[in-house]
């Protein structure tokens, strides 16, 4: 006896446009800091940390027009 079920399908995980610009972003971000702290040259660390804060922002805008996932509900 067989039982026909719907497959469970992942919400995606992240797997977005947006998701991916922004993880992006910030690991050139964490790149640049850690050169910065490597080369001792503040700021091309603190450019790094802003960086992160442009990734962050650009992933959200990106979820917001309509590049990202959609919450659960």
């Amino acid at each position: 006896m067989t039982q026909a079920t719907t497959p469970v399908v992942a919400h995606g995980h992240g797997n977005t446009p947006a998701a991916w610009t922004a993880v992006i972003i910030i690991i050139i971000a964490f790149t640049v800091g850690t050169l910065g702290i490597m080369a001792g040259n503040w700021v091309v660390f603190w450019i790094g940390g802003a960086l992160v804060v442009v990734g962050a922002i650009a992933g959200k805008v990106m979820q917001m027009m309509g590049l990202g996932q959609t919450p659960h509900e």
